[in-house]
């Protein structure tokens, strides 16, 4: 028998509720911050019957927009008292906070790092860790931090929530893009102040093989990480990608999102973008939602969110070498009716870095849902 979004919170609950530290790897679309809630609720009932007062709460997310969501479900399913004790903070501010919490919800908790762990081994009440995407790595620091403070009691992914009807069912594409030979790449070299004293252009090709070299021959781990970063942040702006991104976009019919890197980009890759500096993002989102438009690129602030009517294609042009960035952006897929089938495009330089990216970031999806698409063979 398939399981409803209440069955997986209720053994979810029932799972984490017998620990002290605890967590739970659920799946986006079913409702963690609403399972978050519903322990702190059984938290707040304990100490009014027990010690006859209102409990508190930390909740600790990498991002302020986070918190929204936690508000907003509070209202949603009239749970509003549960906010009048809870604290919210980033994750880059959490050694800042008191210790003086009932409970404490890491929501995102892979993004914990050993940093965090001299404060987070002071406190005493209740750690509960919530992740749609657990590491995948066991050695990582993240994941030696979630076992440490919040073990993952109770899991359900991705596509055990297809197997439920509860998310829609995917196909990605990886399209292998072979960088360009020609000299289109302008490379400027600017001053301490920000300002042009050189420019020059040279092909895609070239650009990548002189940081690879660059990162090759690093003498230091310190060095080699910033060699490592201007290569991602050249390959994120060659134009292969720009290109043939639009040729993606005018060949489909559907209703289709484009996650650009910047926001120069997403406004040259679509007539409507959204980003945080276009005054008219909230219009065309609006117009997104109810048809008028079919096609809006954005940056980040798209990855998470409410859910959009009519989405079935999405491009993304960068994974970044993150996969949870890349889950976040495949996962806003993954919310349309059941009976629908999203497609998913990722572009990526061919022999390259980007790769190894890819891959890893495709690691928690299945394979025979993934096609690798050799753009150079005819």
């Amino acid at each position: 028998m398939k399981k409803t979004r209440d069955d997986i919170r209720g053994e979810a609950l029932g799972a984490i509720r017998k620990w002290k530290h605890s967590g739970a790897a659920v799946s986006m679309g079913v409702g963690k911050t609403r399972l978050g809630l519903e322990h702190f609720q059984l938290v707040m009932n304990k100490y009014k019957r027990d010690e006859g007062r209102i409990a508190t709460a930390l909740v600790a997310a990498p991002k302020k927009s986070v918190f929204k969501a936690w508000r907003e479900e509070a209202v949603k399913w009239g749970m509003e008292d549960l906010l009048e004790g809870i604290t919210f903070v980033t994750y880059r501010s959490l050694k800042k906070s008191n210790l003086d919490y009932d409970a404490l919800y890491l929501d995102e908790c892979h993004t914990l790092k050993l940093t965090h762990n001299e404060w987070i081994s002071k406190f005493h009440g209740y750690i509960i860790g919530l992740t749609g995407t657990p590491p995948k790595h066991q050695n990582s620091e993240n994941a030696e931090m979630i076992r440490a403070y919040c073990p993952i009691y109770y899991t359900y992914l991705t596509d055990e929530a297809i197997a439920d009807d509860i998310l829609n069912d995917y196909r990605i594409t990886v399209h292998l893009l072979p960088l360009s030979d020609q000299k289109t790449h302008k490379v400027e070299v600017k001053n301490k102040v920000g300002i042009v004293t050189n420019s020059w252009y040279t092909s895609e090709s070239e650009h990548y093989k002189y940081w690879t070299d660059r990162c090759n021959s690093a003498d230091s781990p310190g060095s080699r990480q910033k060699m490592s970063i201007m290569r991602m942040k050249g390959m994120m702006v060659y134009k292969t990608k720009d290109n043939y991104a639009k040729r993606l976009l005018s060949q489909t019919s559907e209703k289709c999102i484009v996650f650009a890197n910047e926001q120069r980009q997403a406004d040259e890759l679509c007539a409507h973008s959204y980003h945080s500096n276009n005054k008219d993002s909230e219009i065309n989102m609006e117009k997104f939602e109810n048809g008028l438009i079919s096609k809006l690129s954005c940056v980040l602030q798209l990855s998470e969110g409410a859910n959009i009517k009519g989405l079935k294609e999405c491009i993304i042009l960068h994974s970044y070498g993150n996969n949870r960035k890349a889950a976040q952006r495949i996962g806003r897929m993954l919310r349309l009716n059941p009976d629908d089938m999203a497609h998913i495009h990722i572009l990526c330089f061919k022999g390259t870095i980007d790769e190894k990216w890819v891959t890893e970031a495709l690691e928690d999806f299945d394979d025979s849902k993934i096609e690798w698409y050799d753009s150079t063979v005819i």
